[in-house]
C-alpha cells in the first residue's frame, strides 16, 4: 500500500482570454431575428381555450422580453375557463324532476 499522493501537474492556462458569446451587438450590426416556431395548433372544440391558444402565436412576432406578457395572459384566460366550468356546472337529469 501507497501512502503517497500524486500532485497535480501544473494547468495550461490560455493566454487570452476566450471572447464570450454575450458581447453587446456593435453599432450597425443587429441582432439576428428569431425564426417563428409555427406551431400547428389543434382546435379544441371549446371556443373560450381556442381563442386563448390562438394568442399564443402572437410571440412569433414578439422579441424574447414580450413573450412573458403573452404567456401570462393566456394562463390567466385558461384558468378563467377552467374555473367557468366548475361555477356553471350544467342541470342534471335528476334535477329537472316536478
Amino acid at each position: 500500500m501507497n501512502d503517497a499522493i500524486a500532485e497535480p501537474g501544473p494547468v495550461d492556462e490560455p493566454s487570452e482570454p476566450a471572447a464570450q458569446d454575450t458581447a453587446a451587438p456593435r453599432d450597425g450590426a443587429h441582432e439576428p431575428a428569431a425564426a417563428p416556431l409555427e406551431v400547428v395548433r389543434e382546435l379544441t372544440g371549446h371556443p373560450g381555450v381556442d381563442a386563448r391558444l390562438a394568442r399564443l402565436a402572437e410571440v412569433d412576432d414578439l422579441p424574447a422580453d414580450g413573450h412573458l406578457e403573452v404567456y401570462e395572459d393566456v394562463h390567466r384566460g385558461l384558468r378563467a375557463e377552467l374555473t367557468s366550468l366548475d361555477a356553471h356546472p350544467a342541470p342534471r337529469p335528476y334535477e329537472n324532476r316536478s
